[in-house]
């Protein structure tokens, strides 16, 4: 018999040790209604445990006291979701059999990518009534490809945050995973429901910096876009106004996706074509990318077009006391940042140190950063610009090209390719381009990961301007691109 928790949560359980991979838990029995209720496993995200859902956190009160009995499961933090859902697999059964009546999921972030796998690969549909899912990033994150990219490997290296989990949920990565899971004919076996969110974080917060650079990709919660969080065969809730970390909370969404956990299965029938499907969107140029490693002093070039509106300079660094000075094209220092530790799935434990400039002035700033030790950063710039809309790419699977296109710009590119197979770097290679319209063959190298980072510099309004647009691609081994 698996231990019952408390009602509230108010420190480590007594034998329970939250985050052991395979291990689930039983919340207190209700005392009257949940006879007429299904069971709830709740399955958590990505580099979390099982202790998101009641610590610091009111779901499993607010599901205790709206009558249902309750299930917490932990999978591995850091894996891929082929392992995670072969694990799930194992354990549905038994929490299955202990309640003796199919479960509805409810599943955060990754989690409901994990539970997919279970349900079309792996069988556990015959023990799931249905699953709902938090910000379940379906279509991967941008976020991921950062990581994984040129500009962002340094410090994602140092953080130790390049794992099994981030290569997955890369973009290009996510795409063959969609085309692998739903050709299968059982996916639409159990009925999926979906909430999204479009809110940030606080100023300088990792979800607030998340939000800013995914901006480009469209609505977002700070690390998942909207559109990444549908996929055609689901019926979407609701898109609200949360974050990645308040969808989660039973004050902010339970009352929202109650309806549904007893809702019956007929009416999947007429419900799944209100489900949105996915589009992909070309991204908007509204980010310059940049990183590396420094001892003493460095500098950063920032080039400011006419027309930017706002922009948000943010250095995501290993150290805590990174010395930065911006200075404007007249000379002006602003060396005012606000520093906050990333407590999200990509770049967990750096530092995020943030300033917003309104209406900055054109022409050349520079951001002077000093350290004593050795220090690895990742510099996001955030424009909001008109510029931004102007530049774009898209993927020819024909011809293996990926072409940088652009409305009325001068503009050169240089291309960095990492090639990945199985999760370690292969292969680097670098490309130069100009032309109003750029196209770069992605290397037939086989089955594998290309992470691209084009570099984009050029002419508006007589004005310089950079920007940098990052995409993974997938190559299978018949040489498809996804």
């Amino acid at each position: 018999m698996k231990k019952r928790f408390p009602l509230r949560y108010t420190g480590a359980f007594q034998n329970k040790a939250s985050g052991n991979p395979g291990e689930w838990y039983l919340g207190n029995t209700p005392g009257s209604g949940s006879d007429s209720r299904r069971p709830i496993l709740f399955i958590h995200g990505f580099n979390r445990s099982s202790d998101t859902w009641y610590e610091d956190n009111d779901m499993y009160a607010t599901a205790y006291e709206n009558g249902y009995e309750t299930a917490f499961i932990d999978v591995y933090p850091d894996r891929n979701m082929w392992e995670n859902g072969a694990l799930l697999a194992q354990k549905i059964k038994d929490i299955y059999q202990h309640f003796g009546e199919k479960i509805v999921v409810v599943a955060h972030s990754k989690g409901g990518l994990d539970m997919q796998v279970a349900l079309v690969h792996y069988g556990a549909d015959p023990y799931i009534e249905r699953m709902i899912t938090l910000a379940t990033p379906y279509y991967g994150s941008q976020l991921a490809d950062l990581a994984y990219s040129r500009w962002g490997s340094w410090l994602a290296n140092i953080l130790g945050s390049k794992n099994d989990a981030t290569y997955s949920l890369q973009t290009g990565s996510m795409n063959r995973f969609r085309s692998e899971t739903d050709s299968q004919p059982n996916v639409y076996q159990t009925p999926i429901y979906t909430l999204a969110g479009t809110k940030w974080g606080r100023f300088s917060s990792s979800l607030y910096w998340g939000g800013l650079y995914l901006r480009a990709y469209g609505s977002n919660d700070g690390a998942v876009t909207v559109k990444s969080s549908r996929i055609k065969y689901a019926t979407e809730i609701q898109v609200g106004e949360w974050n990645h970390t308040t969808i989660k909370e039973g004050s902010s969404t339970f009352d929202v996706f109650k309806p549904f956990l007893q809702e019956e299965v007929e009416s999947f029938a007429h419900r799944q074509a209100a489900g949105t499907a996915h589009v992909a969107q070309d991204p908007e140029a509204g980010n310059y990318v940049s990183g590396g490693a420094f001892t003493g002093t460095t500098n950063e070039t920032i080039h400011v077009e006419k027309g930017v509106h706002e922009m948000t300079v943010n250095w995501l660094s290993n150290q805590a006391d990174s010395n930065l000075i911006l200075t404007d094209p007249e000379r002006n220092t602003h060396p005012y940042f606000t520093t906050d530790q990333d407590d999200g799935a990509f770049f967990e434990g750096a530092y995020h140190h943030t300033l917003t400039i309104h209406n900055p002035a054109s022409g050349t700033w520079t951001l002077e950063a000093s350290s004593a030790q050795e220090e690895h950063y990742l510099l996001n710039v955030s424009f909001a610009s008109p510029l931004n809309s102007l530049l774009s790419t898209a993927l020819s699977s024909e011809d293996r090209k990926v072409k940088v296109q652009a409305q009325n710009l001068k503009f050169q590119t240089d291309v960095t390719i990492d090639y990945y197979q199985n999760g370690k770097l292969q292969l680097s290679d670098k490309k130069a381009s100009q032309a109003s319209e750029a196209a770069f063959h992605v290397p037939d190298l086989g089955e594998g990961l290309y992470n691209m980072t084009m570099n984009i510099h050029g002419s508006y309004a007589q004005q310089p301007f950079r920007r940098t647009i990052i995409q993974s691609i997938y190559a299978d081994g018949h040489g498809n691109l996804y």
